[in-house]
């Protein structure tokens, strides 16, 4: 699932302007501990797909690929 994982790791972003420098979706304002969160709640990966309609499944996976890395 992670096999293209440098790419996935390119969708995470780390910028002092924004979310104070916590990483998160290029893109976006979605830090990576907020979707981490939400799927650790019970939402599904398609039910944050539906919920924020500005990520992709690859958004997704990327998460799964930076947790790996940390």
């Amino acid at each position: 699932m992670l096999s293209n994982k440098k790419t996935y790791l390119k969708r995470i972003v780390f910028n002092p302007n924004i979310m104070v420098g916590k990483p998160v979706i290029k893109g976006t304002r979605l830090t990576v501990q907020y979707i981490l969160d939400l799927l650790s709640q019970g939402m599904t990966q398609q039910e944050v797909l539906e919920e924020y309609d500005n990520l992709e499944k690859d958004d997704i996976l990327a998460r799964l690929a930076y947790a790996d890395e940390a």
